[in-house]
């Protein structure tokens, strides 16, 4: 891996060669490791940008961050990075939260979006879609995350740690702790400027969603998906994958989304 370079306090870092740019921004309880396999596909032909989200490195101090930081931070990173260019975003989980609100706020720095398990969720299609156990369930694995944040140290690690193991994360979990929980903290206590000012996400740039189907809910609505399948550009793909489609099915995620690349390119 190449050296990083420090952009608002963040190791970016850097690989590959190529005329177009990838932005790989990740989720809970990721870092930037999520995204190994597909920086070993893709190097030979773009640029792969990576890095740990604020707040998510567990080396570094633990302290909250509001949606506009982080979109700040994702826009100094692409135009620091990737100046006079339009990037391709690759996004996964609260990484897709983060990177629709980037897209949506600074529509002229994409080019197009890969989202990964992560559609329109919390829309009221999406909603509506959700059973009563389902929506049970996320608010229990939700408000167990959030309390584990209050409560830090070395129990709040453990609780992160358990979650995480329960939900089959595949990432290790020397880089899991409860400082990269502030999003549900935020979520269900509106801290740090809540998120009730995000911008109702619109994918007007073409778009690969992949998503794993093998969960007791999903984070879209079956009308999200068939109006995406109906935007030229754009493609939808289910995967017979867990939440983590990229680690589970490395070969299969890269090969889809390699040829969705070039048909663009």
């Amino acid at each position: 891996m190449a050296n990083p370079r420090q952009i608002d306090g963040i190791d970016v870092f850097i690989e590959g060669s190529g005329d177009h740019s990838i932005v790989m921004v990740h989720g809970w309880p990721d870092t930037h490791r999520l995204w190994d396999a597909q920086v070993a596909h893709l190097s030979a032909n773009y640029r792969c940008i990576r890095f740990t989200l604020p707040g998510f490195d567990i080396g570094k101090p633990r302290r909250g961050y509001a949606l506009a930081e982080l979109v700040d931070t994702l826009k100094h990173i692409v135009e620091q990075t990737c100046p006079g260019q339009q990037v391709t975003l690759m996004l996964h989980d609260w990484g897709c939260i983060f990177g629709y609100e980037f897209a949506m706020r600074h529509p002229h720095l994409v080019r197009r979006i890969v989202g990964v398990d992560i559609g329109d969720v919390g829309s009221r299609a999406h909603l509506q879609g959700l059973s009563a156990k389902a929506k049970f369930m996320v608010f229990a694995y939700q408000v167990w995350l959030a309390i584990a944040w209050r409560v830090g140290g070395t129990l709040g690690d453990r609780m992160t740690r358990w979650m995480a193991r329960t939900m089959h994360c595949r990432s290790d979990a020397r880089f899991i702790g409860s400082a990269m929980n502030y999003p549900y903290y935020i979520q269900w206590t509106g801290a740090f400027g809540s998120y009730r000012h995000a911008l109702r996400f619109d994918p007007r740039w073409p778009m690969l969603y992949i998503w794993g189907r093998k969960k007791p809910f999903q984070f879209h609505s079956t009308e999200w998906v068939q109006t995406l399948r109906q935007r030229p550009g754009s493609q939808a793909l289910e995967f017979d994958t867990g939440h983590w489609v990229m680690t589970a099915r490395p070969r299969e995620f890269n090969e889809a989304l390699a040829a969705w690349l070039a048909q663009d390119d």
